[in-house]
């Protein structure tokens, strides 16, 4: 293992690594100090990437990791309090620096003195702030912002509309004779004329089934959700959570603890497939044949979660959706890429389950979640499927549907 303050320095700069979003274990830690052991320092690029290897796992964490390595260990070791973030001439690449800067800015805050005025950062975060957060797309938050975000969702309420089942209750009022209790009153009082009994429908919230992606290309967005799902599960009744990336997990036990952290922290152990494929029509393949008929019963509605975007993409994908849509009452896919105004559905993926959906909407944000209860409303009707027209541009009518231009 590195020696002297080289394996402080690199745990330090892992740790800033994932609190600026890449999600990073511990193993990941101990496998870097074993590389750097192999690779050595004395030359730049294979110190470089010798962390790169074992830190990150795709290719689109590679710009945040560059930042983070210039800014960490060329500009501001941490055992300076002075530097800067590291300088782009984009604006994704602004905003990668704005978050690596944050990332890191924590231990620098805890080593200021009292007199250093010009390092000091004014934390209030005011309702104004708030109204920005809620319509800042998950991908770009920071630290900070990510930790406000998770206590305005813990907040969120999805409130489903009741809606009419084959059962009644007694009712004085109701407008249907019941002859069973009325005949039972008859007997009790002799055959005296009584009034008729009556009942009425009975009204109850429909099952919410949540069907999550936890791939590696919707980990930020998933991390996310997952707090969402976590209030809405301890909200409201008969909400089934399920989680998939290469396999089908059931999270639904897990996510009735009233602490979030505990929640979380089940769900990590019982999920083994953070952050890897995704194999969308072999998850829904096993969803419709060990679950649909325990949890879709009663005009259940199915949120579907994901980007759409599938490593195996085959004709199975599409008679899976058409059998999960059958299976319910409403299935909602909310997709994070829709927040781009000019998302097209060219991925096999997309375009294999875009027919079976009766709403297509974007996830991308606070304000998106929020807006979801609408479409939980019971309609008198089944919502009109969205026109199987492919490789148009996807954008939201007046009403909030997904329409085609």
């Amino acid at each position: 293992m590195p020696t002297g303050t080289l394996a402080p320095n690199i745990v330090h700069f892992a740790r800033g690594l994932r609190r600026a979003g890449l999600p990073i274990g511990s193993g990941q830690i101990l496998d870097a100090l074993r590389a750097v052991e192999l690779v050595g320092v004395a030359q730049r690029d294979d110190f470089y990437w010798g962390l790169a290897s074992i830190l990150i796992d795709r290719h689109a964490q590679l710009e945040l990791f560059d930042a983070a390595f210039r800014y960490f260990w060329e500009q501001r070791p941490f055992t300076s309090r002075a530097g800067t973030p590291p300088r782009s001439a984009n604006s994704n690449g602004a905003e990668v620096a704005r978050r690596v800067a944050e990332a890191f800015a924590p231990a620098a805050l805890a080593r200021t003195p009292e007199g250093d005025e010009s390092a000091r950062q004014d934390a209030a975060f005011t309702a104004s702030g708030q109204e920005q957060l809620r319509t800042m797309d998950f991908q770009s938050m920071s630290v900070n912002d990510v930790r406000e975000a998770r206590r305005m969702l813990a907040q969120l309420r999805l409130p489903i509309p009741e809606i009419r089942t084959r059962r009644t209750r007694s009712d004085a009022h109701g407008a249907k004779v019941d002859l069973r209790a009325t005949l039972r009153a008859c007997l009790r009082g002799q055959g005296e004329l009584l009034p008729l009994a009556k009942r009425s429908p009975r009204y109850r919230h429909p099952p919410l089934v949540v069907l999550c992606d936890i791939s590696g290309s919707m980990s930020r967005y998933s991390r996310m959700f997952l707090h969402f799902l976590h209030a809405i599960t301890n909200d409201r009744d008969r909400v089934h959570s399920f989680v998939f990336g290469t396999r089908l997990t059931n999270i639904t036990r897990q996510l009735l603890h009233r602490d979030v952290d505990l929640a979380l922290d089940a769900v990590s152990s019982a999920v083994a497939d953070w952050s890897g494929g995704t194999r969308i029509g072999a998850t829904l393949k096993e969803f419709n044949q060990r679950w649909s008929r325990r949890v879709l019963g009663q005009n259940a509605v199915v949120l579907l979660i994901s980007d759409g975007l599938e490593r195996e993409a085959s004709g199975d994908l599409a008679a899976q959706m058409e059998r999960l849509h059958k299976s319910c009452r409403k299935l909602i896919w909310l997709n994070p890429l829709l927040r781009f105004q000019g998302f097209e559905p060219k991925a096999t993926g997309v375009r294999a389950m875009l027919p079976h959906v009766d709403a297509f909407l974007p996830a991308h944000n606070i304000d998106s979640l929020a807006d979801l209860a609408r479409w939980l409303r019971p309609a008198p009707a089944r919502t009109r499927p969205l026109p199987s027209v492919l490789g148009h541009t996807a954008g939201l009518n007046e009403s909030g549907a997904a329409s085609w231009k």
